[in-house]
């Protein structure tokens, strides 16, 4: 699991651990790490920690040749770690670009390769990807962000064709995401004169985490999480000009609060923020975010729900019909 120190890594590494899973928690900060450690292994999971910037393919490689080592072979390989800037295009520095590039996008890549390189020999493994509604549809101020995860979702539709040339039974999943609650929203550099916040409708990260499990239980190719990135998704297919005007008009707006973004705010782009702080789980919008999604068991049990609504429309057409006669 990589991205596990706090946020929505660390729900996912705890939903694991509460299966009794062993959860290997990759990421950069210290004191993050230890307190996922610790939240794993109190509702009976058992936990390593590896610190490792998943922008450096040497030391990804390192930690999943680690893993492997003290814990045996990895089954499931989650890519989590993000980093972004909220600023206008021009903007933009080219060095900001380039580490959002090589951490959201390289680090997904590295952590892929890593777990093909062990997963392929055994012909078993799943690989998910932590992506977002952004990932089909970017919004303002969000251009290096939005930029990686439609690059991944390029990635794995190309890892996912060659794994079905080869019949292979490796899977990779993209499990798209909304606006979730966790501390990145006090992490991320910002150039703008308000405090940054997610887009609502807002979810807590459980419910993230539940998407992951199940993905990591079927295989799942792609699973959309929440109404919000369902419409997202296929807005932008259908009506992308349409998406376009919307989100200038509502969209940077939309992504500030009222409080004034303090001037010279410390971001994790280059360092931690949680080598001796421990943010935990959550951001600072748990009075606003939603504990559950209405949406995502339609999307987990499609099959089940499309047959009921086979059966009931047959039968209501039937009952019809014989009132008729």
């Amino acid at each position: 699991m990589t991205g596990a120190s706090a946020g929505a890594g660390r729900a996912v590494a705890v939903a694991f651990g509460k299966r009794g899973d062993t959860v290997a928690l990759i990421a950069r900060g210290k004191a993050g790490l230890e307190g996922a450690k610790t939240e794993v292994e109190s509702v009976g999971g058992k936990a390593l920690v590896v610190q490792c910037d998943v922008a450096d393919a040497d030391a990804v490689e390192a930690a999943a040749e680690r893993i492997e080592t003290e814990l045996g072979p990895i089954d499931v390989w989650v890519n989590v770690a993000m980093t972004g800037v909220f600023s206008y295009v021009k903007d933009m520095k080219p060095e900001e670009y380039k580490r959002v590039t090589e951490v959201n996008y390289l680090g997904f890549v590295y952590g892929t390769l890593s777990a093909l390189k062990r997963m392929l020999p055994r012909d078993s493994g799943r690989i998910i990807q932590f992506g977002s509604a952004l990932a089909y549809r970017g919004i303002p101020l969000q251009s290096a962000y939005c930029g990686s995860k439609h690059a991944i979702q390029g990635f794995c539709d190309s890892l996912r064709a060659e794994l079905l040339s080869e019949n292979s039974n490796v899977t990779v999943s993209m499990v798209q995401m909304p606006a979730i609650n966790t501390p990145q929203f006090d992490w991320l550099r910002s150039r703008m004169p308000r405090r940054a916040q997610p887009v609502p409708p807002i979810f807590q990260p459980e419910i993230p985490a539940e998407a992951i499990l199940y993905a990591a239980d079927t295989g799942r190719r792609e699973l959309l999480v929440g109404a919000s990135t369902w419409v997202a998704v296929w807005g932008n297919n259908f009506l992308p000009a349409l998406g376009d005007w919307y989100l200038a008009k509502t969209g940077i707006n939309g992504q500030m609060t009222d409080q004034t973004q303090p001037k010279d705010a410390p971001d994790n782009m280059f360092h931690p923020l949680d080598d001796e702080k421990d943010w935990g789980m959550h951001g600072r919008f748990d009075d606003r975010a939603k504990n559950i999604s209405w949406q995502l068991p339609l999307d987990m049990h499609r099959s089940m729900f499309a047959t009921a609504l086979v059966v009931t429309a047959a039968s209501i057409w039937g009952v019809g019909r014989a009132l008729r006669r």
